[in-house]
């Protein structure tokens, strides 16, 4: 399968045809317009993301049924077959088998209980993870560490790239190392990690290690396969991938499931589950995945869903993030190059007045975040100007708690982060150019 999610081969990505672009955007809630009806540009995706109509009408069907799922009459079953369907399409999502799947509150909620599950049950004298770590990442693994008295080692990133170097992960990897824990994307340069490579290489340096994955930023906009990369846990979250807020996933290797961690005892050994997960979490990730799915059916002639058989849902799903991924990768071009044409507004990267933090050139390596500044106005001040112009997007500041260990590490005091979805089109991001040029030029002697 690997061919149908190879997108390598558009090195600046590939566009939606108009009509289907027309399709996906009728299928996302308030994309031209907040929910007062007011005309707005939601640049913020990287904070959440769009609503998928189709979700956030199956979260209020499902959520209206009063049933208990642990009882056997035809409702309490038709709510058991939900959830089965939706933990069968997490694992679809990360081309998982065997292992568990925990339902959580949030992402982070599942992160923390994975961290501190291997910490304390995984004999080593070191963890290992990276400076661009989201905190309830980097936090649980401090935590961790401190209580079990182990030495936590920390990659530097790397400010050519925005993200972090296999060769710096690894080289802190050794024989006592007892977790590394990674993300996937950077969610503020947008970065993506070697997950391949940082897998190979380190359980080559020990095969039993065990290896813990953030992709709650880069699962709506690129392939997640577990077959190549077998870690030992893993979290989505999905009111960022187009779903509904109050759940978070994560899926854990049958050895990392099996360690001690919080459950009724009277439970198997590998269940995560807390009290009555909710049945609308299980039937948004189906929503989300069959909106991939058909996403994936719709690739035009010879694209990455050329040869999938009309039944293989998870073929089908590769090649929706695939022209995901690839229209994307075209809007971060148009952002940066800007368009053609006599006219056309100066990308950001020409743009007086305008820089571009952390601009690796290859498109290839990056999900869909740009983080720029303005010499004459800080990024708050910016994230308001932009707010006055019906413009939606978030400052990353040095003085924020979620941003400050990344932002120092790359040198920089703070930025606009601009984080489109692939529901928005070339003229948004013309729109935004224009607004971004108005800024540039209102502020250029500040």
């Amino acid at each position: 399968m690997a061919g149908h999610s190879n997108t390598t081969h558009y090195p600046q990505g590939r566009l939606f045809p108009d009509a289907l672009m027309r399709e996906v955007r009728e299928r996302f809630l308030q994309v031209e317009r907040d929910h007062h009806g007011h005309e707005r540009l939601y640049f913020d995706n990287a904070g959440g993301s769009f609503r998928l109509k189709a979700a956030v009408e199956r979260f209020a069907q499902i959520d209206a049924v009063p049933d208990n799922t642990e009882r056997i009459h035809a409702t309490a079953r038709e709510l058991q077959d939900i959830q089965a369907a939706g933990v069968a399409d997490v694992r679809l999502l990360l081309n998982a088998t065997g292992g568990s799947v925990y339902a959580a509150l949030t992402a982070s909620g599942a992160m923390f209980e994975m961290v501190r599950a291997v910490a304390q049950n995984v004999p080593g004298t070191n963890m290992v993870t990276t400076v661009l770590e989201h905190p309830s990442s980097y936090d649980a693994m401090e935590r961790y560490a401190r209580e079990m008295g182990r030495e936590l080692r920390v990659a530097p990133s790397n400010r050519a790239t925005g993200g972090v170097d296999v060769d710096a992960i690894v080289g802190l990897v050794d024989k006592g190392t007892s977790v590394l824990n990674v993300i996937h994307a950077s969610n503020i340069s947008g970065a993506k990690l070697d997950l391949e490579a940082i897998v190979r290489r380190a359980r080559a340096i020990r095969p039993d290690l065990y290896i813990l994955v953030d992709a709650v930023q880069h699962a709506p906009h690129g392939l997640i396969d577990l077959q190549k990369t077998p870690v030992d846990g893993i979290n989505i979250a999905p009111y960022k991938f187009f779903g509904c807020r109050g759940s978070g996933f994560a899926w854990l290797s049958d050895r990392a499931a099996a360690l001690p961690h919080h459950k009724l005892s009277a439970k198997p050994a590998d269940f995560w589950d807390l009290g009555s997960t909710a049945p609308w979490q299980f039937a948004v990730v189906t929503e989300i995945v069959d909106y991939v799915c058909w996403l994936g059916a719709q690739a035009p002639e010879g694209g990455p869903a050329g040869d999938a058989a009309p039944g293989d849902r998870r073929a089908r799903f590769e090649a929706g993030i695939a022209a995901i991924e690839l229209h994307e990768r075209a809007l971060l071009s148009r952002l940066l190059n800007g368009g053609d044409g006599a006219g056309a507004v100066p990308g950001l990267r020409a743009m007086p007045g305008v820089e571009v933090f952390l601009d690796h050139p290859d498109l290839t390596r990056r999900d869909l975040i740009v983080g720029i500044g303005f010499p004459h106005l800080d990024c708050t001040r910016a994230v308001r100007e932009y707010g006055a112009r019906g413009v939606t997007v978030y400052e990353r500041s040095a003085t924020s708690l979620y941003s400050r260990r990344m932002l120092e590490s790359f040198g920089l005091a703070g930025a606009v982060r601009v984080s489109p979805l692939h529901c928005h089109s070339t003229a948004d991001v013309d729109r935004f150019l224009a607004v971004t040029q108005d800024i540039a030029q209102a502020f250029a002697s500040a």
